[in-house]
């Protein structure tokens, strides 16, 4: 006698092949406070650009017709220079203060948080004029023996650190008091176990550092240092203050004879504007480079071309057996 079948049992599932094709048909959302306040914030943009083009006290010809100016440019060139090299002095003088800040040694450790806390801790205008007036608290510079006499050479004051070179003291040595924080903190960020594995191998711990921590550390280092440099950039206009050539004592030699302010400051922000866009290019492909593998976030511009929607667009025409598996 056979058994009778059981009313529990499901029944037997069709074929694949046998399936309708599914597609998913979806609705998108519709952001109407977001796209309420795009527009006022375009109408607030337009209207502010249309008064500023409109207004006669620009004096565009007076901007376009300085904007070349011999004197200007002299003052441009001077301050990039001034940027590149205070950012050299900053950024080496940096790896060397973290490095000391994070050694075992208490005096270099001493030493390395007593110039940060110094030159950290004190406005930056007020270290600029220090070094202006460096000459009225030591009249020569000397080479020699501490606690002695004995000099082997001396100069006046006033004719090695003149008005640029101050400029150049100042500002290097206070970033190099910012820069060392970026770099510890880029130091730390990598595991420890990185450097043992690297002495267990019989590596120096200098080469430990150049080889293995440093090159890690460059994901965590390279964003703030890149601001750090866009901030000097701009930063080297206080040393206009001790009569440094840079760009805005430039502007303010021109206006100062014929009282157009107002132009010639339209043509130094044109200036900072436009170096600031050409130090933000290898900021941005320095990032990407350095943080391959761990940011995927798209760029601003592939955003705004509704790349991604593009692609999203593109994925809900697939039927769902032809997506990708990490879209399932």
């Amino acid at each position: 006698m056979s058994s009778p079948t059981r009313a529990t049992e499901a029944p037997a599932a069709p074929p694949a092949q046998d399936l309708p094709e599914e597609r998913i048909e979806a609705v998108p959302v519709r952001h109407l406070g977001r796209l309420a306040a795009a527009v006022l914030a375009l109408l607030a943009v337009g209207g502010t650009v249309w008064s500023l083009a409109k207004n006669p006290n620009l004096h565009w010809d007076v901007v376009a017709g300085h904007l070349f100016d011999t004197t200007v440019l002299d003052g441009l060139l001077t301050t990039a220079w001034l940027t590149a090299a205070a950012m050299a002095v900053g950024v080496a003088g940096g790896v060397v203060l973290a490095v000391m800040r994070l050694s075992p040694n208490p005096v270099l450790y001493g030493l390395s948080s007593l110039f940060v806390w110094l030159f950290r801790g004190t406005p930056l205008l007020v270290q600029i004029i220090f070094w202006g007036f460096f000459g009225a608290l030591y009249k020569h510079v000397m080479i020699g023996i501490p606690f002695t006499h004995v000099t082997f050479a001396s100069w006046p004051t006033n004719s090695v650190i003149g008005a640029t070179t101050a400029a150049l003291l100042a500002l290097g040595l206070n970033e190099a008091a910012y820069a060392s924080e970026i770099v510890r903190a880029g130091i730390q960020s990598v595991d420890p176990g990185q450097a043992e594995a690297a002495h267990s191998l019989g590596m120096s711990p200098a080469l430990t550092m150049r080889r293995i921590v440093l090159p890690q550390a460059m994901r965590v280092i390279i964003p703030p240092m890149g601001n750090e440099t866009i901030n000097m950039l701009k930063t080297t206009a206080l040393v206009s203050v001790i009569s440094a050539h840079e760009m805005l004592f430039a502007v303010q030699e021109i206006y100062a004879q014929n009282y157009q302010v107002i132009p010639l400051l339209v043509v130094a922000s044109f200036w900072y504007l436009a170096l600031t866009t050409v130090l933000g290019i290898p900021q941005a492909w320095l990032e990407r480079r350095y943080g391959r593998g761990t940011s995927a976030r798209p760029s601003a511009l592939r955003r705004l071309l509704g790349a991604d929607l593009s692609l999203a667009g593109l994925r809900r025409t697939l039927p769902v057996t032809d997506r990708p598996k990490d879209s399932a």
